[in-house]
């Protein structure tokens, strides 16, 4: 297959940077399904061909790339970006190009664009079913700490008024710019454990997401008394914090690396295979690799990058995924995904403590869900030895 011949897509994925660590397995993700897809024959006899820069973390540089993206390299179908920050600045300039973006990542909800295909979970998949887990196995008084800017802020209204909700309350809130390392956590650090919460929810992302857990462990919190729950730790993250920091900690997520499936199997050897190690592997990572693949079924489809059309054929789609099946919702673009809570055990690894039985609908607006219409199949909250 000659460059010419081929399907020419852009990926805006960070190497560099404070969220390098979460974007850089997206961007593996996202090769590894070319790769998969290219060894089998392409889409329609042509490879797929990725052009792909670096926004450095940086929030402004993602829009800038995108137009060029879009404009230079003539390219109608993205992928990328982590922050909510960075998204918002490629949201106008796949609308006003009439581009399609695909963006693999969780965030706060709240949003629809007819441009971009959400693959990561809404708030209805995660922090309901997390806030409902929370106030369950350990109480109602919930400290948060975030990174300062649009997720973070909005994610923890939501995870507020849902608290609320089951009887649960704040008893404080704190946000931290991206520059603040493990010292500058240690302040807040002290007051926490001074305060007892009966658990901390964080929304502290990247870099800074090691830098306050740690803090936390140096101050004397202890996760297998009083856990820092989160929607974006993940394995990658916590392989840094280390095990003696990271025991007793949770995520919620619809994806974890070691969830026992053929699919999810294939997955982390094809990874390996390619990357040299499974490491990294993230929730983040996984909808990226998904998002691929359901990209390449529609182009397969359709034959051709006009994004109307690929919109179109993308709306119901489903995938096998690592995590189990999943579905554009034709309804808002979002993704149907699995959920899940888990927690670190003494070793470092995730252990999947909840599940729900089904994927969830994607509600971006929480119009519906109430805090106890989750119906969980729960394992026994394993106990940690302190």
């Amino acid at each position: 297959m000659s460059i010419q011949e081929s399907w020419k897509i852009g990926v805006l994925f960070s190497t560099s940077g404070v969220t390098s660590i979460i974007e850089q397995s997206q961007l593996n993700g996202t090769l590894l399904a070319i790769d998969e897809i290219n060894a089998a024959g392409g889409v329609r006899g042509r490879s797929i061909e990725p052009i792909s820069y670096n926004p450095d973390s940086v929030v402004s540089c993602y829009g800038e790339m995108a137009e060029r993206l879009i404009v230079d390299d003539k390219i109608t179908a993205l992928f990328g970006c982590y922050m909510s920050s960075s998204r918002k600045e490629v949201l106008p300039v796949v609308e006003r190009r009439n581009a399609l973006f695909f963006y693999p990542t969780l965030y706060e909800g709240f949003e629809y664009s007819p441009n971009v295909i959400y693959g990561g979970a809404t708030p209805n998949q995660n922090s309901v079913p997390l806030a409902n887990y929370l106030m369950g196995a350990f109480g109602k008084r919930i400290f948060f700490v975030g990174s300062d800017y649009i997720y973070p802020r909005e994610s923890n209204r939501v995870m507020r008024n849902v608290l609320r909700q089951g009887g649960g309350e704040v008893i404080g809130e704190r946000y931290y710019g991206f520059d603040v390392d493990e010292e500058g956590f240690a302040e807040v650090a002290r007051e926490i454990v001074e305060m007892k919460p009966d658990a901390i929810f964080s929304t502290v992302v990247g870099q800074m997401c090691i830098d306050f857990y740690r803090a936390y462990h140096a101050a004397g919190g202890d996760g297998r008394i009083c856990p820092i729950a989160s929607l974006t730790t993940n394995e990658a993250e916590i392989a840094a914090i280390g095990p003696e920091a990271a025991v007793g900690h949770i995520t919620a997520a619809p994806y974890f690396r070691n969830i026992s499936s053929p699919a999810n199997r294939k997955f982390l050897k094809a990874y390996n295979a390619k990357f040299g190690s499974v490491r990294d592997v993230t929730s983040c990572c996984e909808a990226a690799y998904s998002q691929m693949h359901l990209f390449a079924t529609a182009l397969e489809e359709v034959g051709e990058m006009d994004a109307d059309r690929l919109h179109e054929a993308l709306l119901g789609a489903t995938f096998d995924a690592p995590q189990g099946q999943i579905k554009i919702d034709p309804d808002n673009n979002h993704t149907y995904l699995q959920s899940r809570i888990a927690r670190v055990d003494e070793q470092g690894e995730f252990i999947i403590e909840n599940k729900l039985r089904r994927a969830i609908k994607p509600d971006p607006y929480l119009v519906y869900p109430k805090i106890h219409d989750w119906n969980f199949r729960t394992q026994k909250v394993k106990q940690f030895p302190v």
